[in-house]
Formats: C-alpha cells, structure tokens, sequence
C-alpha cells in the first residue's frame, strides 16, 4: 500500500508530543537525543525519501510515509525492512552513503508492505555482484510464511524465537519476540547493540500517539505490555516502520496516553448506554444494528474526553476513536 504522489497538505504541521526540537534531516549529522525531523508529514508529500543518521553506521530511511533502517558494514550493508514502493528510493538513500551493496536483509515480520520491495533490492544486489543476499527472519516469520504460502522470497537463515542474536560485520543484531504480541504474531524486535538503534515496525510511531487501531494491531490486549518491553530494551532511537524517529521519551508519552485512555474508556461505559446511536428503533431487526452504533458512540464520547489534552496532537480525531472501539470491546471480553 503505497502512500506517495499525494498533493502537499496545507495546514500547520501536528504539535510535538514530546516537546522536541525539530532539525532538517541530515544523512552526515548524527541525530542527538530529543531531536525530531521537522515538519515530518509534508515531508513525505514533497519529497521522494529522506535519510537521517542515527549513530556511526545507522540510518533511518523515510519514504512515502514509510520508514526503515539500515547498518552500513565493512563488506555490505544490512536493511531491516524493505517497504512497499520505496525499493529505487531505499537503494539512492543507501547510495548517498555508501557505495557498498545490501547483503543481508532482515524480515521483521510477515507483513507485505513492509518487506515486498525485498525483491528489488535484492536483484539490484546481484546486479552489482552479489552472488547471495543473505534474508534473515526469526523462526516464526519463516514458519508463518511458509504456512501462508507467501510469495516474497524465503528466508535463507533464521534467528530462534524467542531470542537470538547474530553478527553483521562489527554489529550484533539481537532478537527478542515479544511472548504475547500485539501487531501480529510474529512481531519482535531488532535490535543494533553497539548502535543503540532498535527497529521494531507498527507498535508506535515516534513524536505520534498511537496510529488508528494501534497501528492495525490483531491483539489490543497485549499493546500495553509490547510497549513496555520495547522501553525496556537498551536503545537511544527506534524507527517504527512509520512516523518520526522513536526516543525513549515517546515510551513515555504512549504510556501516559494509555493510561488517559484507559480511563476514558471506563467513563464513556458508563455514561453511554448500549444501543446509543441508533436513529429509529422501530426497524431496527438484528442485535448488530444495536452494537455497532454503540461502539462508534463510544469513540465518539472518548475522544470528547480526551480532546483538551491530546486535539492539538497528529492524527487525533481519526485515531483515538477507533483506539477506543478496540479498547471497549477488550473491556467487555477481558475483566
């Protein structure tokens, strides 16, 4: 799903979650703690790709509202993710850096969008030739993948669930599955040890509250504990396959909002009663007519409540009323 070609937005970007200077992009200055890149969404508009260094030899990639990493070695360089549609621009941002070739990438999880363009990189690196492009996936990628007959290329070695490691050159790529996953089931993450840059895609977006759904999430259950264990982990910056780039301040703010949602929600149960939102109850025939316009008044209730500290924040009247749906009915399934 290819989000670039659009038309460059006309309001004033979103207000840091965090409170973070915003500095230009830079593929040659290394990011310091607390810096965002600035007007991030235009950006993605107006422009193909940027890259942003992240330590000595890590980079964050931005690309049509996409957003990666990649760890420039001695013999090659290692992507993690290869995002729908940014494949050419993934391989000009890795050549504003470097000439060497990718030889190794990492799938983080079986989610198309995020790995599809593997096959372009990879046939670029054997044209500059590369006889084998190393695709890394923990054993649970790999097993799911085979099980769901995909198509993109197989992984050629794996790293074990639920914890692993590997070399890459001179940096260790550490594994940790998460044991209940949010996102999806295969979910972990990456981790560049001596970088201190983790990659771990569609938990939480930097400088962002929590995407639509939580960013997709097949279980909302677990959300809270995934971020947690992503805290946990020793890292300066994350790149979360989307948004801004990730510090540990942007833990906080997700855990906060948790919090102040989590709240919301057992308010708004309260005060909304099943079968709101129905317009004539005179033809309604089925239970769904009545839950649907429940859930969806719900939303509406939350996000009423939450509106004077986080309105101002990016994506805020889309998101938080779908976040809230999830949460009410894992409310109603877990007590």
């Amino acid at each position: 799903m290819s989000h670039a070609g659009h038309e460059a937005a006309g309001a004033a970007p979103a207000i840091s979650t965090v409170g973070a200077k915003y500095v230009e992009p830079s593929a040659t200055r290394i990011l310091q703690k607390g810096e965002k890149i600035d007007d991030l969404f235009n950006r993605n508009l107006k422009t193909p790709y940027f890259v942003q260094r992240l330590s000595d030899r890590a980079y964050f990639f931005n690309g049509g509202f996409y957003t990666t990493t990649f760890y420039v070695g001695d013999t090659g360089v290692l992507l993690l993710d290869a995002p729908e549609g940014q494949g050419k621009s993934i391989l000009a941002a890795i050549a504003e850096v470097t000439k060497l070739p990718v030889t190794a990438i990492i799938y983080s999880h079986n989610h198309a969008d995020h790995i599809i363009s593997a096959v372009e990189v990879i046939d670029a690196s054997k044209a500059a030739g590369v006889e084998h492009v190393r695709i890394i996936a923990s054993t649970k990628t790999a097993e799911k993948m085979k099980f769901l007959k995909c198509s993109l290329p197989a992984p050629t070695e794996t790293v074990s669930w639920p914890k692993d490691s590997f070399k890459f050159d001179n940096v260790t790529v550490q594994f940790d599955a998460f044991e209940r996953a949010a996102h999806c089931d295969d979910a972990g993450t990456f981790l560049l040890v001596e970088e201190k840059v983790v990659h771990l895609p569609d938990l939480l977006n930097g400088d962002q509250p929590p995407f639509w759904r939580f960013g997709t999430a097949e279980n909302t259950v677990y959300y809270r504990l995934n971020v947690t264990q992503l805290g946990d982990l020793d890292w300066d910056f994350h790149v979360g396959g989307h948004g801004n780039v990730g510090g540990k301040e942007d833990i906080a703010f997700v855990k906060k909002y948790l919090d102040d949602i989590d709240v919301a929600v057992a308010e708004a149960m309260k005060t909304v009663k099943f079968g709101a939102g129905v317009k004539d109850m005179e033809k309604v025939n089925n239970h769904a007519e009545l839950m649907v316009p429940w859930v969806a008044s719900l939303g509406i209730k939350v996000a009423d409540i939450m509106r004077p500290e986080y309105g101002h924040f990016y994506g805020f009247e889309f998101s938080v009323p779908a976040n809230a749906e999830m949460l009410a009915l894992s409310a109603v399934s877990y007590r």
